[in-house]
């Protein structure tokens, strides 16, 4: 039987295949059901925008995701747990971030990667700029109330692990 769950965190300025980081972590595995993974892509804003600029401050965002991450793993029953975020300069259409979560159940599975994408929306330490199609290049783009208000919900909902 596989020991405690130790999550995987990356930043990286390459591109990630999601089928290769699915493999990896059910490869040999029995005592996974349910795999559920989201992957944010960049959105061309209406055909404005060129690319997404992303910086990051490196071991500061490690550390945060995988704080992040950690608090996922002793929440919900997971067999498994990987987040990849990119940084540099990405094109609308490419992959920004991924999360990928294990568990012998979906409900599990769904539940911990939706924390931690709330979680990576609103607290991982990432700025973003936009480079318009007209050459221009946009502000830093604010967080989005949205985000907070999604990840605050966590807060009260503490699942029973099983």
């Amino acid at each position: 039987m596989p020991g405690p769950v130790v999550p995987t965190v990356r930043i990286q300025a390459e591109d990630f295949d999601v089928a290769a980081e699915i493999a990896r972590m059910t490869q040999g595995r029995a005592d996974i059901g349910a795999v559920v993974t989201f992957s944010g892509l960049c959105r061309d804003e209406a055909g404005r925008l060129a690319a997404l600029e992303l910086e990051h401050y490196p071991g500061m965002a490690e550390a945060e995701i995988g704080r992040i991450a950690a608090e996922a793993v002793q929440r919900w029953p997971l067999q498994g747990l990987t987040a990849i975020h990119r940084h540099g300069r990405i094109a609308p259409g490419e992959n920004i971030v991924l999360v990928v979560a294990a568990s012998a159940h979906r409900q599990a599975a769904f539940e911990a990667a939706n924390f931690l994408m709330d979680y990576l929306k609103s607290r991982a330490p990432f700025w973003k700029k936009e480079h318009h199609t007209d050459g221009s290049q946009g502000g830093w783009v604010d967080a989005k109330e949205a985000d907070d208000e999604a990840a605050s919900r966590w807060k009260q909902a503490v699942p029973k692990r099983n």
